[in-house]
């Protein structure tokens, strides 16, 4: 069996960084931006870029939000929504604002596709672009990043595991690892 591979806590917050100022280097001055955290990988990334922007760029105070995808994902039919979601939480108006989505992984490109949908939903954005902190490839729809931290080379059987700790960000990792390993 494949030994599972980690990387740790500086990479990942270097990768932050780098997704950080690149979304300064390119919305220095805009007033009218959202960040949208994709439930559930995403939260917790949406508030990191949030605090990491407020320190290099304290003028720029995007709004910040969650997306869910539970009724927009193509599989519902075999994958019912849990009694427990998080639901989509958004801080402005999308209409007219730039809005960047933010994932935690980027794989097939299908919960992207489904957070367009329920962003449409809310009304008509100005801009929309897209950060991940992972994209490993084998997406199955027309989809890319516009901020990408690390980019990892897989195969479509292994499984990309980000845990991000919200009380020791020190204790961040990602794993990947065979789809049956445990």
């Amino acid at each position: 069996m494949a030994t599972p591979k980690t990387i740790g806590a500086d990479d990942i917050h270097a990768a932050l960084n780098q997704i950080a100022e690149s979304i300064v280097a390119r919305h220095r001055a805009d007033s009218r931006l959202i960040l949208l955290g994709i439930a559930n990988g995403g939260i917790l990334l949406a508030h990191r870029l949030a605090a990491r922007l407020s320190v290099i760029a304290p003028k720029l105070k995007p709004a910040t939000g969650i997306i869910d995808i539970s009724f927009h994902r193509d599989d519902i039919g075999r994958n019912p929504i849990p009694k427990e979601f998080t639901p989509t939480v958004l801080p402005a108006d999308v209409n007219g604002a730039n809005v960047i989505l933010i994932d935690d992984v980027l794989f097939s490109g299908r919960t992207v596709k489904a957070a367009l949908d329920e962003l449409f939903d809310h009304g008509r954005p100005g801009k929309v672009e897209l950060a991940v902190l992972v994209n490993r490839g084998h997406h199955l729809m027309p989809v890319a990043a516009d901020y990408t931290g690390l980019t990892l080379t897989t195969t479509a059987a292994e499984k990309v595991v980000v845990a991000l700790d919200a009380q020791s960000p020190a204790r961040d990792r990602i794993t990947v690892r065979p789809a049956l390993a445990k």
